[in-house]
């Protein structure tokens, strides 16, 4: 198997998210769509969404380390909440862009056939001219495994087969795969990823061995999770540690999401100056996408305008032309 990471970009990069759920239903998607064109023409540089297929009711292990979940935080929906498939969702996205990459903030790919997942994303990553990138992670959630009929406690062995699976038909002509589980030969599978190496690859998760693992065999960047999203310069420490403890890129060699924080003014709107203020800092400590996540404003003038302040701040942070 070829396995080639990807340059980083030559400058940080800028990254929203893309808000493919809702807590109700609403009367149109069409937002999905319209705020996409937005991003793509202030300047953003990637755009991401999330990913659930199905849920249960147990919605507070969400919170629980132990499990996968993050302290402190909570769901931003109830069980019955509206999540749009991601990938049919990005599909949708690539015919409204043109210039912003497009990518997943985490998928839970072990839910999906490996050949299945591998054919989708070299799709996308066709129809968007090489913009697609796969962030993928193993979830929270014990239901949505056990609806798949998958092992909740094999799903970062699981992953990891659904990610060498990818890597193998999306790099190799005449492709074969045995790592005892799962076993093809000679197999076929077109189109093949813009990139060489495949498509890029970003795994979520804790400063972890397994995830160093992840990233050294399959990963082009690395989003934080947990304490270590929270901490994040400990984080990165630890990260970098053990990567040099493995055969694969260093810690300089692959990208780094840090979220900024939000802050809001006395009336309650975002403050953005001050949000972006701590996008110097998160550079110092090797971040190399700077993520916003800021809910932007229904009005889609207003959001137009917010997305270009945001946009002028990050450029105004890093010294970087628009």
């Amino acid at each position: 198997m070829i396995r080639i990471v990807p340059p980083l970009p030559d400058r940080p990069q800028l990254s929203m998210r893309l808000i493919n759920y809702a807590a109700e239903r609403p009367d149109s998607w069409d937002r999905l769509t319209d705020l996409a064109r937005l991003l793509d023409l202030g300047g953003v540089d990637r755009l991401v969404v999330s990913d659930h297929v199905v849920f249960g009711e147990d919605l507070e292990a969400y919170a629980r380390p132990e499990t996968g979940g993050s302290a402190g935080i909570k769901q931003p929906t109830g069980p019955d909440g509206y999540w749009m498939e991601p990938l049919t969702v990005l599909a949708a996205v690539t015919s409204v862009t043109d210039r912003i990459r497009l990518g997943t903030y985490v998928i839970l790919a072990a839910l999906r056939r490996p050949m299945v997942l591998a054919k989708v994303s070299a799709t996308l990553d066709a129809l968007s001219k090489g913009r697609f990138e796969l962030g993928a992670g193993i979830g929270w959630q014990r239901e949505e495994y056990e609806t798949a009929g998958l092992e909740f406690e094999r799903r970062g062995k699981l992953l990891d087969q659904t990610l060498a699976v990818c890597q193998t038909l999306w790099t190799e002509e005449r492709a074969s795969f045995d790592d005892g589980d799962l076993r093809f030969e000679n197999i076929h599978n077109m189109p093949k990823p813009v990139h060489p190496g495949g498509v890029p690859v970003w795994l979520g998760g804790s400063a972890s061995p397994r995830v160093a693992d992840r990233i050294a065999r399959f990963g082009c960047g690395w989003i934080p999770w947990g304490r270590d999203a929270r901490d994040l310069a400990s984080g990165i420490t630890r990260m970098g540690e053990l990567l040099e403890q493995r055969d694969g890129p260093s810690l300089g060699e692959i990208g780094i999401v840090g979220t900024v924080k939000l802050v809001t003014s006395d009336a309650g709107s975002l403050d953005v100056p001050a949000t972006m203020a701590s996008t110097g800092r998160l550079l110092e400590m090797g971040v190399t996408d700077v993520r916003c996540n800021a809910l932007l404003p229904d009005d889609l003038s207003e959001a137009e305008d917010q997305i270009g302040e945001i946009v002028a701040a990050f450029r105004r942070e890093t010294g970087t032309p628009g």
